[in-house]
This record gives structure tokens, C-alpha cells and sequence, in this order.
């Protein structure tokens, strides 16, 4: 577990978090992840704290048909539009509660060689299989 500071493009949102990315990160192929190209790491519990823009992030929350049926809501700065995370409640494992999906893309002092090292999870969420990649993950 390592602290890691993250930001949007403009500078206006700043958080910091606690991760393990060597445990692994994810991307979606849901509707949604493909779209805003989320690349995800889960902070659990009180392993997120922002630092900084509360008054800049705006909030979308999918429509209740949707995944994931807007009890997750999907954070973006109003000024550059930079989705840094997303915040949700689970009662299932592991989360056991609150959590930020991360967007890892937004972390800062990353090197390519460094964001190149993180190990990849792909899901299949296009057809409700998170623990799955699709047929074929490259695009992701």
C-alpha cells in the first residue's frame, strides 16, 4: 500500500489515496467505462480524502436502469472535464462498504514506465461478467 497524490488536467480537483496497484487494476467494457476510458483502482474505507476542488467536481449518476443504477457517483471536474474517480457503496467483498474507484490516469508523478508495470484486470461489464475479459480485451 502506497499514499499517491492524483489530480484532474487543470489542477482544480486534488485527492490523494491509498492503493496497491501492484494488486492489480481494471478496465471496463461497459458502456460506460469504454466511453470515459476508465482505468480503475479501488481506495477502500477512508483510503481516499480529497484535498482540494470540492466546489469543481460535478457528479453524474447512471440512470436506474443502468449499471451501476446510480448508487455510484461518477466525480468530473466542471472545468476541464478530467473524471479523476468515482465514489460507491457496496456491502459485498471486498469493498465491505464505501470505496473510490480511482482513476489511475490521474495520479500524479507517474512515468510511463511506471503506469507500463501496473498489472491489468480486463472485465467483461458489456455483459455483466466483471470477472471476465471480453473475447478480445485489446481495445481496452
Amino acid at each position: 500500500m502506497q499514499t499517491y497524490t492524483g489530480s484532474c488536467h487543470c489542477g482544480a480537483v486534488r485527492f490523494e489515496c491509498d492503493l496497491d496497484l501492484a494488486a492489480g487494476t481494471r478496465r471496463c467494457n461497459c458502456s460506460f467505462c469504454l466511453k470515459t476510458r476508465m482505468w480503475k483502482v479501488f481506495a477502500l474505507g477512508d483510503g481516499f480524502r480529497l484535498l482540494h476542488g470540492a466546489d469543481a467536481l460535478s457528479d453524474y449518476r447512471a440512470h436506474a436502469s443502468e449499471w451501476p443504477a446510480g448508487h455510484v457517483h461518477h466525480y468530473f471536474c466542471r472545468h476541464c472535464g478530467v473524471r479523476g474517480f468515482s465514489k460507491g457503496y457496496l456491502e459485498m467483498a471486498p469493498f465491505n462498504g464505501w470505496f473510490h474507484a480511482v482513476n489511475v490516469a490521474t495520479l500524479d508523478g507517474m512515468d510511463d514506465a511506471r503506469f507500463a508495470a501496473i498489472p491489468v484486470q480486463y472485465e467483461d461489464g458489456r455483459h455483466d461478467d466483471w470477472d471476465h475479459p471480453p473475447a478480445s480485451p485489446s481495445y481496452l
